[in-house]
């Protein structure tokens, strides 16, 4: 019985993390569809490789807690059990906090654009589009967000 609970644990706390949001340029919200974007050129100056850090939400800790709290639970009988219980949900909240910023931590670009009015701004995304130095790109800005799109 413990180890289908376990097995039910490991699987919502896969497809939870699955569900992470993506940070790619080509990705919208489907709240920002139909909305007017601004739209700017430029020419990239430069592209640096850089780590976008994953996600710390409460699913990975409560996913690990969990599982970690039904394995100590099936460790002795009595007193021994509780604690082995209450030592495994720490150790496992732990354990899934770091599993889910691992899994949902992803490669991003930092891309320096000399804009076509003479300004320079950058933007990181995710490296899901190669940019190099001299491509002639789109931002698209709206709502805070901008994207750098070829």
């Amino acid at each position: 019985m413990n180890i289908t609970k376990l097995i039910l644990v490991l699987i919502c706390s896969a497809v939870l993390a699955g569900c992470a949001s993506s940070n790619s340029g080509a990705v919208y919200k489907r709240g920002e569809a139909r909305q007017v974007q601004t739209v700017k050129m430029g020419t990239v100056e430069s592209v640096r490789t850089v780590k976008l850090e994953g996600t710390k939400s409460p699913v990975g800790t409560v996913g690990g807690a969990a599982v970690g709290g039904i394995a100590g639970s099936t460790i002795g009988g009595g007193r021994g059990s509780a604690i082995a219980t209450v030592i495994g949900a720490i150790v496992g909240g732990i354990a899934g906090s770091a599993v889910e910023e691992g899994v949902t931590r992803s490669d991003g670009l930092e891309i320096t654009i000399k804009l076509d009015s003479g300004g320079m701004i950058a933007v990181v995304q995710e490296a899901d589009v190669q940019f190099k130095p001299g491509d002639r790109v789109r931002l698209l800005e709206s709502g805070g967000t901008t994207r750098v799109t070829l």
